[in-house]
Order: C-alpha cells, then sequence, then structure tokens
C-alpha cells in the first residue's frame, strides 16, 4: 500500500540521520507486534517543485503476539510473581523492547532485574528465548541465573571531612552482614 506522509521540516539532507531513521522506522514497526519488519528498498528523489520526496518499500511480514511465557531457573520467586512484574500477558502485541525493558532496567517502574538486585541477587540475569513461533504468536521461555545472594561484608567511610563518620553510617540503610 502506498502512504503519503510529510515527516520532514524543511532541513538538510544527512545521510546518517537518514540512516538513524531507516532503524526507528523498523523499530515503530517491531513495537507494533512486527518483528520481521524491514525497509526492502528507499528513493529518494526531487519533485516538480524542487522538494525531495522520498519512498520507503517495507515488507512489514506478520504481526506477532505473546503466547505462553515460561519462567526456568528461579527459586527465590513464583512465576506468578515473576509475570506480575513482567507485565505482558497472553495476547499483547510482540514487543521484544517491552521485554527486554520490563526485564532490566525500566526507569518508570520495578522490573524483573530490579526485584531480584534489591534483594542481594547482584550476579542474577534473565535471557528471553523465542521456543516456539505458532501461526501469529510466540512463546518465550526466560531463563533465570539467580546466583548468591550477597551480603555486604564491611563499610567504610574515607575522605569526609564535613562531619564524622557515625553521622554518616547512620543514615545508610544498609550495614554489614
Amino acid at each position: 500500500r502506498t502512504v503519503k506522509v510529510r515527516i520532514f521540516k524543511p532541513s538538510r539532507y544527512i545521510q546518517t540521520k537518514f540512516d538513524e531513521d531507516l532503524i526507528k522506522v523498523v523499530e515503530k514497526y517491531n513495537s507494533l507486534g512486527y518483528r520481521d519488519a524491514m525497509v526492502i528498498s528507499d528513493s529518494l528523489y526531487r519533485n516538480d517543485e524542487n522538494n525531495l520526496e522520498l519512498d520507503l518499500y517495507i515488507d512489514e511480514g506478520k504481526q506477532y503476539y505473546f503466547r505462553n511465557i515460561t519462567w526456568v531457573g528461579n527459586t527465590k520467586y513464583t512465576a506468578e510473581q515473576l509475570n506480575t512484574v513482567l507485565r505482558i500477558s497472553k495476547g499483547d502485541l510482540y514487543n521484544r523492547e517491552v521485554l527486554e525493558t520490563n526485564l532490566s532496567f525500566n526507569p518508570s517502574e520495578q522490573d524483573v532485574s530490579s526485584l531480584y538486585l534489591d534483594d542481594g541477587y547482584l550476579f542474577f540475569s534473565a535471557d528471553p528465548v523465542e521456543i516456539n513461533v505458532v501461526k501469529d504468536s510466540i512463546d518465550i521461555e526466560i531463563l533465570i541465573r539467580e546466583g548468591k545472594q550477597a551480603r555486604i561484608n564491611k563499610v567504610s567511610i574515607s575522605g569526609n571531612t564535613k562531619t564524622n563518620d557515625h553521622v554518616v553510617m547512620r543514615e545508610l540503610r544498609t550495614r554489614h552482614g
């Protein structure tokens, strides 16, 4: 299908920016469940008004959805607890970026990694793997490596010149052990 959209403000054409924008176009499709989307080709040319026109030929591929999400290796938290923090349900549009964000380093909400890290599991990792694709649905298996729970051995304060050590120590939320 052909869609005409004016996306550029009057500005200069910069190849590196154009290449970055092509990646963003594919990422937008990916966020809408089109995990196989790709730019097949592009044409940049001048029209009759001497303006630049851009034609993008995009293969969207199929739109996919999450189906079954299973957890392997988790002993500290149940699958139900992890699913609550992951916030992805069966039937949601497949979005790899949301999956990875909700597993690690979500700036606005709790993620699975912070659930473990906040409880001392500093060597924790979660690796999502697509294990099955059936028609328009994808099964994900998330491999959990909890590692050993870390403990604080010793707390040292150095370099403070404005206050006493005990004042700083009482403000810490953690202590050795």
